[in-house]
């Protein structure tokens, strides 16, 4: 969401003539496939991390320009809200030690952008939702000063036409209205982009649905908003709500939310962006000069200025992604279910399963989503995300008796997923070492039942056994979140609780 646009009014001249100008996108895109325009494999892959500031207090802190100055690099940007600043890791080779670089860069970046950001009595917390957030910190006043978030609240506000309704009903349930995109702004998340050829695009993009559900069990970070506990994995609805242009009667009549898993398996990448075009009215109707068709009949590759705005306002879990790179086009699998955090640790952990697993997902002989319905992996996520670790997944039996069964999403991960996600790391030429370290914390997570989310809810109660308010115990579990994420240890060796206080004298 970070590209600059220059904010202004829209007449119906300008959103007709970007509806052209986006399916001569399309149609574009469609001639580079058939001509093979596209880079050869090169095995990269790429990290962005959204994260949040807040003061030691646990308290959230509007202040990421001040922050983003003091820290000074193109790594870090800004985000929806003032809370809020993202992380970009340049691309990587996936091979050799990856993961051990990856770790480190992020750890020295974290760690850097900690102490800057301490200069204004601020720090980085890396969490999925920060659970010391109210209402009264998601409001209009307190987006990032940037035109584009501005113009888009305005047109999501101006094609829903009314509040935003939040009803999300987990272990308790929170009902709530909000005038502006804002409460979207409390979702931070990494985002895993994997560069592949329109060839393999497909089956990419359909292992990533297919395992999207895994992940979130895993990986959950998300219990809490606006003091309520809610799914072990609270991003998806809030996301999905905050931002849904569609008011009840759209709703009731099946239109599509611009947040969503999508609704079948794909042969191609054009399908995804063809899709977006017909299903989703463009939000910021902005266009470029350039003339893609007369780019490419002139032998130079288009940048489908148009297409690329409109595809990212349509978020899908697992997002298309067109890119030039050395003047080279490319398509990249932007996998979006992960929450942020809890540590460098258990990111790269989560990246390392996820690369694993849809290199040989995408290879099999038979592949998953020719044996499980699309519904069902829809099923599955929305599993995952309320349920988190304990969730139970529907899964291809193993054997010649074919058909789908229920089961424990740890026994899923442990005995079938994990061995699948090492031969994956091995087929991308990952050092054992590296392989069996993060992937032996997502066994290990499995093996405990722990995760960032069940942490965070042990650590609440502990908090409320002890005699605190609530908002003095989401405030505690916060700072002490912060304590260990800073640390280092991942998630699943945390002491649950809060730490007893030291006797004087």
């Amino acid at each position: 969401m970070g590209e600059k646009v220059v904010a202004g009014p829209f007449d119906l001249s300008d959103r007709q003539r970007h509806r052209d100008k986006l399916r001569q996108c399309l149609t574009v895109l469609e001639r580079l496939l058939e001509e093979k325009r596209f880079d050869r494999p090169k095995n990269l892959m790429g990290l962005e991390i959204e994260l949040n500031l807040a003061g030691p207090d646990g308290m959230p802190r509007m202040m990421n320009a001040q922050v983003l100055d003091r820290i000074a690099s193109r790594d870090f940007q800004t985000e929806l809200a003032m809370f809020n600043l993202e992380v970009n890791i340049a691309p990587h080779r996936l091979g050799d030690r990856v993961f051990d670089r990856l770790a480190e860069e992020l750890r020295t970046s974290l760690a850097y952008a900690h102490r800057k950001a301490g200069e204004v009595d601020a720090g980085i917390v890396m969490i999925g939702i920060l659970p010391t957030l109210g209402q009264r910190h998601l409001v209009l006043a307190n987006l990032s000063d940037v035109d584009r978030y501005t113009l888009l609240n305005d047109q999501i506000v101006a094609a829903r036409g009314e509040d935003f309704a939040l009803d999300i009903d987990g272990i308790e349930r929170l009902v709530c209205r909000s005038r502006s995109i804002a409460p979207e702004a409390a979702c931070t998340s990494v985002q895993l982009h994997l560069q592949v050829t329109p060839g393999r695009f497909a089956d990419v993009w359909n292992a990533a649905q297919a395992v999207a559900a895994a992940q979130v069990a895993v990986g959950a970070n998300s219990p809490f908003l606006f003091g309520h506990e809610l799914w072990r994995e609270s991003r998806p609805p809030l996301f999905q709500q905050s931002t849904d242009t569609r008011p009840p009667e759209l709703q009731a009549q099946g239109v599509r939310p611009r947040t969503w898993f999508g609704e079948r398996w794909i042969s191609s990448a054009y399908e995804l962006f063809e899709e977006n075009l017909r299903f989703f009215p463009p939000l910021l109707p902005i266009c470029d000069d350039e003339d893609p068709l007369a780019v490419l009949d002139g032998g130079g590759t288009p940048k489908l200025a148009e297409l690329v705005l409109h595809n990212g306002t349509v978020y899908r879990w697992n997002r298309p992604v067109y890119g030039i790179a050395d003047g080279v086009p490319h398509l990249r699998v932007e996998n979006r279910v992960l929450p942020a955090g809890p540590t460098v640790v258990d990111v790269i952990a989560n990246a390392a399963f996820y690369y694993g697993l849809v290199r040989a997902l995408a290879e099999e002989s038979r592949p998953v989503w020719t044996r499980l319905s699309f519904e069902s992996a829809a099923a599955n996520f929305d599993a995952a995300c309320r349920h988190g670790i304990d969730a139970r997944l529907e899964w291809p039996r193993r054997g010649r008796y074919g058909g789908t069964t229920q089961v424990d999403v740890v026994n899923l991960v442990r005995d079938e997923l994990l061995p699948l996600a090492a031969a994956g790391l091995d087929a991308w030429g990952v050092e054992p070492a590296d392989r069996d370290l993060y992937l032996g914390v997502i066994e290990d997570r499995c093996r405990l039942r722990a995760n960032g989310a069940t942490w965070q809810a042990a650590t609440f109660h502990r908090a409320l056994e002890k005699g605190l308010s609530r908002e003095a115990a989401l405030a505690a579990t916060t700072r002490r979140y912060g304590e260990l994420m800073h640390l280092g240890e991942p998630v699943h060796a945390w002491p649950v609780g809060l730490p007893e206080p030291v006797p004087l004298g």
